[in-house]
């Protein structure tokens, strides 16, 4: 079996799941033959602490290496367009971490040249591959809960000021809690009901200033840039009406996380930002929801199963499910919350994109 060959770019701290579980879970499928950073140092330590063959002395020689055949992308938002491009002009396949890019016409711009290119471009959250997801996929074209009607997301939390070491980014374009947390969300909705045709919304900044809790900036204030409280409605193609709150302004909150309904009975979704967790299912004429036993694999922390599984597309010439026509319709759906509130109207969508294949229950990576 020809294992695709891995450059990672960015090693901060979203690198660390990536590295841990594709040189281990995943090692059939890839071989991680390098890293490089902005900060070279902290590249040659990553690449000694994981045991890679090498570590580059910056992103220009990374890229000009023929032994890489894909470019995964772990830099900051604002840097994604810029490295992914780069990548695609090199003749490398590129993975990003989401957002695919900041704005809607880099995305585009970044999946033209990669079809100019003859290279494939995939984009995170890949977490609708895991086994709790992929159950609620099966339930949903089983029938289960009949057509689905209507969604609702939410996502709530105060930010992660007092947990991440430098959480500025989070405050600055191309953050905040719909960009940050919007991708788990409404790509586990396109992933279970299809794509969006409209959306509209309300969104606001709450507090003009943060304070840093976590270590080494305790203390540090943060200038707020991009809304920290999102309302939605979506419209999908389908027909089903969608909900969607994304907030980094909320102590608490008991809300859902993701539930669908069906004409003939409801699914409880679990949090789109893990791979496992708890599926409920209740049916017309029911009064106590049923807990559903996961039909699929890899409910553990699987970050990098999108990589692994666009490695064998790839390899097998078939479409890789975590693709950048898919981040780049829910790129656009984000900016369309935002730019729906701003304008006070509702937002058609210019992009579309087939929901993903779901996986096989036997499928193994």
């Amino acid at each position: 079996m020809n294992r695709l060959r891995v450059g990672i770019i960015g090693v901060g701290k979203i690198s660390e799941i990536y590295l841990d579980n594709l040189t281990t879970m995943f090692r059939d499928r890839v071989e991680v033959v390098g890293c490089a950073d902005v900060i070279a140092d902290r590249a040659a330590e990553t690449a000694q602490a994981y045991g890679l063959p090498r570590a580059y002395g910056s992103v220009d020689e990374l890229l000009g290496d023929p032994e890489v055949d894909l470019v995964l992308n772990l830099t900051i938002p604002a840097a994604h367009y810029g490295v992914s491009r780069a990548a695609v002009e090199a003749g490398k396949h590129v993975y990003a971490e989401k957002p695919l890019t900041v704005a809607t016409e880099d995305a585009r711009d970044l999946l033209a040249a990669a079809g100019k290119a003859g290279v494939r471009v995939g984009c995170a959250p890949d977490t609708f591959l895991g086994g709790g997801l992929q159950t609620c996929r099966k339930l949903i074209d089983d029938g289960v809960i009949g057509r689905p009607v209507a969604a609702v997301a939410f996502m709530a939390s105060h930010g992660p000021e007092d947990w991440h070491p430098n959480p500025e980014f989070f405050y600055k374009a191309g953050g905040g809690p719909m960009f940050d947390m919007g991708p788990y969300y409404l790509t586990a909705l396109i992933s279970l009901i299809g794509p969006i045709a409209r959306v509209s919304g309300s969104a606001r900044i709450s507090f003009p200033e943060r304070k840093i809790e976590s270590e080494p900036l305790r203390g540090t204030t943060i200038a707020v840039d991009v809304p920290t409280h999102i309302a939605g409605t979506i419209d999908f193609a389908g027909g089903a009406i969608g909900t969607i709150i994304t907030s980094f302004d909320v102590w608490g909150a008991n809300l859902p996380r993701i539930e669908i309904y069906g004409s003939e009975g409801s699914v409880s979704v679990p949090d789109p930002n893990d791979f496992g967790g708890e599926v409920r299912v209740l049916r017309a004429g029911e009064e106590e929801w049923t807990s559903v036993p996961l039909t699929h694999g890899h409910t553990e922390n699987s970050r990098g199963i999108g990589v692994a599984e666009m490695a064998v597309a790839i390899g097998e010439g078939w479409p890789h499910r975590a693709s950048g026509e898919l981040a780049a319709h829910v790129l656009e759906a984000m900016h369309g919350f935002h730019i729906a509130s701003d304008s006070e109207r509702v937002y058609e969508l210019t992009t579309s994109c087939e929901a993903p294949e779901p996986l096989p229950s036997n499928f193994t990576i």
